[in-house]
């Protein structure tokens, strides 16, 4: 038996008020999970259109049982082990404007329509010039928009209560702000009145966003044991984990028309999203990636082994709350008690997440993650963090591409590989030729931007780190730091 409304006691439908672009699991178990929610507990009473933002894509499949898929939340919550399942129903219907392109241009003639959400990836905001009003539909995911919204604003006569609040999930900075220049961009391109643009300028909010939440996706190794449970087949069955976080950057309107946070939603309202992006990139991805060659190379494959570790779990939390907290601004327990939630989830029993899968392309995410902690730590503390300098020196190791005398695969840019690689041929035992790998790969500006060697200590520092790992190996050097 297949998941239908057959199968869901009092099932109800509710208008249409969301158009979504996007029917992947992470905006099913994120956004789409969070509307349902409203539904029971704040009398929204709205659902949600997905549209299919590609041509090749699943709401043909998600159409066959209704629009209804299981959620399942598994992972640690506040100490306790969370592992919860429950039906969403809060989409309507699926549409795929490739074959539907006059039912998905209708949804803009519902005047209870009232917010677009999207998830298209990180490439689904982009500007493409070929893209004409005319095409049914354009490519890009900002053409589709625009030509949904100018619809809008036609059918409506330039009415100013049937604005949009737009809220893009893409996983990039300041989403809303370059989905919002683009479609500006192609309203100049066709030549569309400047009344539009006005209307989208005074009548509807562009929010950018913060999405964070770990959706492993449809549980494939599981689904007989799940199918068993259910009692019926459901083919769109998401697992995420219990955490969530949705920073969106508006104004007192959308919080009133979207009480997320009123409903016990961790959904936070700002004018600002950067400190928390900040925040995010520092704590949880910046952990992730001084994580990887420390553990991998003391033998560790896993997130969830590494904190359970007693030396590598140590070094873990030392690196977070004594060097990365203290760069960042936003009150002190605020970032204490998410850092805390982020330890919480690396330990999360259900998610096998491999350190050798977050070691793809290591040197940019360091870069982007762990250096901008490093140099605002020897900024304020007039001093070399010993944890995160000890991490560079690892990753360094780790680029040798070799752990216990087995290689490592390393996925990294040609040239990043070639450069290391040479390094290390020259690399002879002793500890100048170490200082000569070390001062190479700091000296690297394509990928630091500048020479790391310039900053007071740091190559000395990972050099020591570096001459400790190849002379103790992984497991005695840690205990140095």
């Amino acid at each position: 038996m297949r998941l239908s409304k057959n199968t869901v006691a009092a099932f109800e439908q509710y208008p249409e008020k969301v158009l979504q672009f996007g029917e992947g699991n992470f905006l099913r178990c994120f956004v789409d999970w969070m509307f349902h929610e409203l539904n029971k507990k704040a009398d929204f009473k709205g659902s949600i259109v997905v549209v299919q933002p590609i041509e090749n894509g699943m709401v043909d499949m998600l159409n066959e049982q209704d629009c209804l898929y299981t959620l399942y939340l598994r992972g640690l919550q506040n100490g306790k082990v969370e592992n919860y399942h429950e039906t969403i129903s809060v989409i309507s219907r699926g549409i795929n404007p490739y074959t539907q392109f006059s039912e998905y241009l209708k949804t803009a003639e519902n005047p209870e329509m009232r917010f677009v959400i999207s998830n298209t990836t990180e490439a689904g905001i982009a500007y493409k010039a070929e893209d004409k009003a005319t095409d049914t539909p354009p490519s890009s995911y900002p053409a589709k928009l625009t030509v949904w919204l100018y619809h809008r604003y036609k059918t409506f006569n330039g009415d100013a209560s049937k604005g949009m609040h737009i809220i893009p999930c893409e996983l990039i900075d300041k989403n809303a702000y370059y989905l919002k220049k683009y479609i500006l961009q192609l309203a100049a391109d066709w030549k569309l009145e400047d009344g539009f643009t006005a209307w989208l300028e005074s009548a509807c909010t562009f929010n950018n966003t913060l999405v964070d939440r770990i959706v492993p996706g449809y549980p494939k190794d599981r689904i007989a044991e799940i199918t068993a449970e259910l009692g019926y087949e459901d083919k769109q069955v998401v697992e995420g984990e219990p955490f969530h976080l949705w920073v969106i950057e508006a104004g007192e309107q959308l919080e009133k028309e979207l009480p997320f946070p009123s409903i016990g939603l961790n959904v936070l309202y700002t004018k600002d999203v950067s400190p928390y992006k900040v925040r995010k990139v520092r704590i949880l991805n910046g952990v992730h990636t001084a994580l990887v060659p420390v553990a991998y190379l003391y033998g560790i494959d896993t997130v969830r082994e590494s904190m359970e570790d007693a030396v590598v779990g140590k070094f873990i939390k030392d690196a977070l709350f004594e060097e990365i907290i203290p760069t960042l601004d936003l009150p002190l327990q605020e970032l204490q008690d998410f850092a805390a939630a982020v330890l919480e989830r690396f330990s999360n029993p259900f998610i096998k997440h491999l350190l050798m899968s977050i070691s793809l392309n290591s040197w940019a995410k360091f870069e982007t993650r762990v250096l901008p902690s490093i140099l605002e730590y020897v900024k304020r503390k007039n001093a070399v963090p010993k944890h995160l300098s000890f991490s560079l020196a690892a990753t360094i190791a780790f680029y040798k591409g070799e752990r216990n005398g087995e290689a490592i695969a390393l996925k990294d840019d040609a040239d990043l590989l070639e450069l290391l690689q040479n390094a290390w041929s020259k690399y002879d035992g002793s500890d100048a030729s170490v200082k000569a790998v070390v001062t190479t790969v700091l000296a690297y500006e394509k990928n630091w931007k500048f020479d790391l060697n310039t900053v007071a200590g740091l190559t000395d520092a990972v050099t020591a780190h570096l001459v400790n790992i190849q002379k103790l190996g992984m497991k005695e050097a840690i205990k140095t730091v």
